[in-house]
């Protein structure tokens, strides 16, 4: 078996704070894990996603470039933890048994695990998730009923944070393209298959508002 693995972070904006992994975080225990278990990380990818529907690979475009990389390098995907890579029973089950992937690795419960642990941690995750929802759904509904207003400035505090989140993740890039102007980075970006906000692909303008928002300019 190779001794080199692809990394994969996901950061959801939505979610930032449930498995108590940031990216830095992800990354100390993916790297902590690889030196301690005699492997090479041969590329790492970072998704930052928002949102439902991202379960969905098409809606990974990180993800989907980290399983090519894989396969292209005969290398396994590296995670910190499964619920990084997904919180949905199916999803993980789904990259478990995907035609020419090797399993991948849960750095947090170490080599070659019986895949019916990595079952029941995603089981975990997904059960987590749900609580989660109906407990916020809850509260909001209490919170209706005691009159508090939860209008657009609640939202427009969120907005503003999970900007600010997204582009701290994007600084790494960032930093590496500060040779190039915002047209160039933009290219480089979308090159990489870094999704944009929303989705959308980069342009020269959204790079610069980037990089205003982290004092790169």
């Amino acid at each position: 078996m190779s001794s080199k693995v692809v990394a994969y972070y996901r950061v959801s904006t939505q979610a930032q704070g449930k498995s108590g992994l940031g990216l830095e975080a992800q990354r100390e225990a993916v790297t902590r894990f690889a030196a301690g278990s005699g492997l090479s990380i041969a590329a790492e990818f970072v998704e930052v996603e928002t949102g439902k529907g991202s379960d969905a690979l098409e809606r990974r475009p990180q993800l989907a470039a980290a399983l090519s990389r894989c396969k292209k390098e005969g290398a396994r995907l590296v995670v910190a933890k499964t619920d990084r890579l997904s919180r949905d029973v199916h999803f993980v089950s789904g990259l478990m048994i995907k035609k020419g992937l090797p399993r991948f690795i849960d750095a947090e419960l170490g080599m070659d695990v019986d895949p019916l642990i990595v079952h029941i941690r995603a089981a975990i995750g997904e059960h987590e998730r749900r609580m989660i929802s109906q407990r916020t759904r809850a509260a909001l509904a209490a919170a209706r009923e005691r009159g508090v207003a939860l209008g657009s400035p609640t939202i427009g505090k969120r907005n503003k944070n999970e900007a600010r989140q997204r582009a701290a993740m994007l600084r790494p890039y960032l930093i590496e393209m500060k040779g190039l102007n915002d047209e160039a980075a933009a290219r480089e970006l979308n090159r990489r298959k870094v999704s944009a906000a929303r989705g959308g692909a980069w342009s020269g303008k959204t790079v610069s508002r980037v990089r205003l928002r982290l004092g790169l300019n």
